[in-house]
């Protein structure tokens, strides 16, 4: 009789399906079952053993199998369906279901055991996670005490159950202090190696050898050795295999997936003596906290390669012919895209024949923010390539503006290029020659992109020469200069300029200043007439005419050399009869004729 459990998840997957237990075999299938879903079905004569624990997801159901030495698990389980499990695993396959114990401390130190396919981390000698070590990508020792371990992306077509999880990308390990290997006294080697030997190197070595991050060579389709990356920067060995590459490095190996290669760039670099390959990958390799989506190879153009690819003609005829040649003799650059191109089955996208800068190539230096860079002109794309690449599709730019940052006199001969996407962030490439202008504008109304121009009246300043600048400087200090003139022009127009102030403003003064701006030294004689003389002057200010200052010039030349204030009496006494004066100094002057009447 069988029996049937739902809400149960097969592996690491997060699909959630049900599993039968019959007597033919255990079987298990999704519930939303489609073209791609996989089911599982083991065969009742493959089952050896099965085993019982707490885990993540409830319980979980581990069988393992007599044949392939692996194990299949089974997550979902309540606690009240054991014993059910146990007496069907007994009656159908005569296998006894045992209670495995775990460790729920929660401690992040432990040690670490490899049993079968698995890694185990114990906590107080029993296990408080595993992981497969078929699900580990690469292993790269970060630091001296370090070890990163990166985990293959899961491989599941459902697309909408993969962007609806998360998933764990990398987990370090801090292990300390020193290795000595087990066997050293029957090899009968030296007390120095097993000195030299770190405990994170031997972990590293023993990741590389039970995950299989390496392979042999002898399964290896063709080696490129030394090719120079410069994202991520070194010197890598590429060794291309059926289904994946991997990139080794002095400190870093890399294994990537040929799905995971989403697009192939052959692109000529400015220098006219190299030429870059592109590899854009999703999801990206990573150091540490950095990701890196695209991997940029360096090739000299005169270089060349003679290459024969370890491929056997039965297989060459029945999967690799008409995509890779069975021998190459080519530019280095050109065999090294040959072969991503046919293993991976991506186009590889050139440089655009629809666009051409001034100096003949398919684009030029520019700057995104602070990071000097190359930016491409493509058919579908626009491409600025440096240490992190920057890939833009022209399909999903909303307007191009072009701008000049502090205005067109500051930056006449270069310009920005503000790039706004429909559904992404906002990209402004500075330090663009002028000379440009006119080609990308040209280039992007070709490909129904909406242009905006905001640089104003730059370019007519800039047609009026380089020394429109200096030009517009001087005029402006010259203007200034004319007016500070009359102010420091001589001793006639100091004194005019003295005596004006001094009639209008409610500044006291010295009584030297007064006394020759009223022209009377009876006012001077007396402090409180002076004081109140001061105090009335504010109000005449703004109804005093500019013109009666001038017959003051003679007064202000005597005023210059005499010392004793009355020496002035006798000659202020002399515009008395005139009454214009008398308009701008009405309250001024009355003092002093009383004074003169008395006398």
């Amino acid at each position: 009789m069988a029996q049937q459990y739902d809400n149960i998840y097969h592996g690491l997957s997060p699909e959630v399906g049900k599993i039968r237990i019959a007597t033919q075999g255990v079987s298990w299938k999704p519930l939303d079952a489609d073209a791609n879903s996989k089911t599982v079905a083991i065969p009742a004569t493959d089952i050896k053993w099965a085993e019982w624990l707490r885990v993540a997801r409830n319980f979980q159901l581990r069988i393992g199998l007599k044949e392939k030495g692996k194990r299949i698990t089974f997550d979902g389980f309540i606690k009240e369906d054991h014993e059910k499990l146990a007496a069907l695993m007994k009656q159908h396959f005569s296998v006894t279901v045992e209670t495995k114990e775990v460790t729920f401390k929660g401690w992040n130190w432990g040690s670490v055991d490899f049993q079968g396919p698995d890694l185990v981390f114990m906590v107080s000698n029993r296990p408080s996670f595993e992981i497969p070590l078929d699900t580990v990508a690469n292993s790269n020792i970060a630091g001296k005490t370090e070890v990163s371990l990166e985990f293959v992306p899961s491989d599941n077509k459902n697309k909408k159950a993969s962007k609806a999880v998360d998933e764990l990308v990398e987990m370090r390990f801090y292990i300390p202090g020193t290795h000595t290997k087990e066997d050293a006294e029957d090899k009968g080697s030296d007390a120095e190696d097993d000195v030299e030997t770190s405990a994170a190197q031997a972990f590293h070595d023993t990741i590389k050898e039970k995950a299989e991050i390496g392979q042999v060579m002898g399964e290896t389709i063709v080696s490129f050795d030394e090719v120079l990356v410069t994202t991520p920067r070194g010197r890598y060995d590429i060794d291309m295999f059926p289904t994946f590459l991997r990139l080794r490095g002095k400190t870093y190996d890399y294994k990537v997936l040929y799905n995971s290669i989403t697009r192939l760039f052959l692109l000529p670099k400015f220098d006219e003596n190299h030429i870059q390959f592109i590899v854009a990958l999703d999801p990206p390799i990573r150091q540490g906290q950095t990701k890196y989506p695209y991997l940029v190879m360096l090739f000299d153009k005169e270089e060349e390669l003679d290459v024969e690819l370890n491929i056997d003609s039965e297989t060459y005829e029945r999967e690799y012919k008409g995509k890779l040649e069975k021998k190459y003799e080519l530019p280095t650059f050109t065999v090294v895209s040959e072969v991503f191109k046919g293993l991976s089955g991506k186009k590889i996208i050139a440089a655009s024949s629809s666009y051409e800068s001034k100096s003949g190539l398919p684009g030029f230096k520019a700057h995104l923010k602070a990071v000097p860079g190359e930016l491409y002109f493509l058919e579908k794309y626009l491409f600025f390539v440096s240490k992190q690449p920057t890939l833009i599709e022209l399909s999903d730019i909303f307007q191009v503006v072009f701008s000049r940052v502090g205005g067109a006199i500051s930056s006449a001969r270069t310009f920005d290029l503000k790039i706004e996407q429909k559904s992404g962030p906002e990209y402004t490439f500075t330090s663009i020659a002028r000379e440009e202008h006119e080609g990308i504008e040209a280039f992007l109304k070709d490909k129904k992109v909406r242009v905006t121009n905001e640089m104003g009246d730059g370019d007519a300043i800039m047609a009026a020469g380089d020394g429109s600048d200096s030009d517009e400087m001087q005029s402006v200090v010259s203007t200034e200069e004319e007016e500070a003139k009359p102010r420091g022009g001589g001793d006639d127009l100091d004194s005019e300029e003295d005596a004006d102030f001094q009639a209008s403003s409610s500044d006291e003064g010295s009584p030297t200043e007064s006394e020759s701006d009223t022209g009377s030294g009876a006012v001077s004689a007396s402090d409180a007439s002076g004081d109140v003389e001061v105090r009335d002057r504010p109000k005449k200010k703004k109804t005093a005419p500019a013109p009666p200052d001038k017959p003051k010039k003679p007064a202000k030349k005597k005023d210059s050399t005499a010392e004793d204030p009355m020496e002035i009496d006798e000659p202020i006494k002399k515009p008395k009869p005139k009454p214009k004066p008398k308009v701008k100094n009405t309250d001024q002057e009355g003092p002093p004729k009383k004074k003169v009447k008395k006398d």
